[in-house]
């Protein structure tokens, strides 16, 4: 009893709890340890809490802008992360676009407007629906983030990432890390652990990122964090 106590007491003192899939959040974290409060926008956020990359900076100190297609989701952010701005959007390349969203239901982190996703999956989408989006600049320049500096970028949007970076005003918005999720629809488990770094290398978003002056550092499962080359901790 006393050793189990005390192994929890050690526990708490030397370890952080992540609220991630893959423990992406504890490299944010690190990579940002020094500063206590900033600014994130987190697009395709779905839950505050449960599988977030940016809650435990939020519990931190932080605050910044959630994105979500789904207005449930956003309805629980605005419950429990008041300091947060809390937007039910769909983000597409450019403003008023429509797109085919491939649902599978309510509250679902998988309905994606990627045709090539939503046809690998072994679960089928319920129904296509049509739907206009907004681009990432739109979102930002009309919120009270326009003239801040934004220190973090997390996007996950079921490969629909490179499109919703493509137009994205690097220039301005100098952020500072950016984890984003990645998928290659051709292999047979998506999003586990067999993602290749070939894959990696050649895909647009990574040429995307490493032409608008960013670099690789860490890459786990199916999620790249990338640093800005003249970002210092």
């Amino acid at each position: 009893m006393i050793i189990n106590f005390l192994k929890e007491l050690y526990y708490r003192r030397y370890s952080k709890q992540s609220f991630s899939i893959s423990n992406v959040d504890l490299i944010i974290e690190r990579i940002f340890q020094k500063k206590n409060k900033g600014i994130y926008i987190d697009v395709g956020c779905n839950h505050p809490i449960k599988y977030n990359n940016t809650y435990l900076l939020y519990k931190k100190g932080w605050n910044g802008l959630n994105i979500d297609l789904d207005q449930e989701s956003i309805n629980q952010f605005n419950k429990l992360r008041k300091r947060d701005t809390n937007i039910q959007a769909l983000i597409t390349e450019e403003d008023n676009e429509e797109k085919d969203l491939f649902f599978y239901h309510e509250r679902s982190a998988i309905n994606t407007i990627s045709k090539d996703l939503a046809n690998k999956r072994s679960n089928k989408f319920k129904k296509i629906k049509k739907i206009k989006g907004i681009s990432l600049n739109s979102i930002i320049e009309n919120s009270k983030f326009k003239d801040s500096k934004i220190d973090l970028l997390s996007i996950d949007i079921e490969n629909y990432e490179y499109e919703a970076l493509k137009n994205f005003n690097f220039k301005k918005y100098k952020i500072d890390v950016i984890a984003t999720e990645i998928t290659d629809t051709k292999i047979e488990n998506l999003e586990l652990y067999n993602l290749s770094l070939e894959y990696i290398l050649n895909s647009n978003l990574y040429k995307l990122l490493i032409k608008n002056n960013y670099k690789l550092v860490n890459w786990v499962n199916a999620d790249l964090i990338f640093v800005r080359n003249k970002f210092i901790t």
